[in-house]
């Protein structure tokens, strides 16, 4: 009895022991799996994808630079501009004033916009609440002119000169007129009185033409 039992428990380790080598034996479905995912190629590495999208930043540049055009300058305001007039180099034969150079300077601390051509009255005894308006046929083509802060830009007014000596006359018949002061108006940048820094303005039959304001002084 006691044989007996000894034996099978040897047959029993026997057949333990071999069931543990045969499993040991087996390749293990985890040992291959972590070997399959260590070898496989990953796929963020080839894909450069997202730098060639990334050149649409030029997009981004171009609003940036439409973005850098500053505000359009407005229209001077009438108390930013010093208005004074004097004699044209260039005018019609006579003894009248013929033909004044009207110059506006930006006193202001902004740079503002000029355009267009000029209204113009003959300010009676030199006062503008006795304007006598004149015809003015405007001269050439009106474009815009930018004043910074101390700029000029200037106008020229021909008037129907006064011939003769003394109070002279007027070719039509009409008698000249003289005016201390003319009031010059311009295109949303108010009316201003101006005095010829050299005379009177002396014109005749209230008419005359006038160019547009130009950034480049007439003669």
């Amino acid at each position: 009895m006691q044989k007996s039992s000894i034996r099978r428990a040897t047959m029993a380790l026997a057949a333990l022991s071999a069931a543990m080598v045969m499993t040991a034996c087996q390749p293990g479905d985890s040992e291959s799996g972590s070997d399959g995912s260590s070898d496989a190629p990953t796929a963020t590495a080839s894909s450069p994808a997202s730098p060639t999208s990334s050149g649409a930043t030029g997009t981004s540049g171009s609003t940036g630079s439409s973005g850098s055009t500053g505000a359009a300058a407005k229209p001077c305001a009438a108390t930013a501009l010093k208005a004074t007039a004097f004699q044209a180099a260039e005018r019609p034969a006579g003894t009248g004033t013929g033909a004044a150079i009207v110059q506006f300077t930006n006193t202001g601390a902004k740079t503002c916009v000029l355009q267009g051509h000029p209204s113009v009255a003959g300010a009676a005894n030199g006062s503008p609440e006795l304007n006598v308006p004149l015809q003015v046929t405007p001269v050439g083509s009106a474009s815009p002119v930018k004043l910074a802060p101390g700029a000029q830009a200037w106008l020229k007014l021909t008037f129907v000169q006064v011939q003769g000596e003394g109070d002279g006359y007027c070719k039509s018949g009409s008698a000249p007129v003289v005016y201390p002061t003319m009031v010059i108006g311009l295109p949303g940048a108010g009316a201003h009185q101006v005095a010829l820094d050299d005379g009177q303005f002396a014109e005749c039959d209230g008419t005359l033409t006038a160019t547009a304001v130009t950034a480049t002084k007439p003669s």
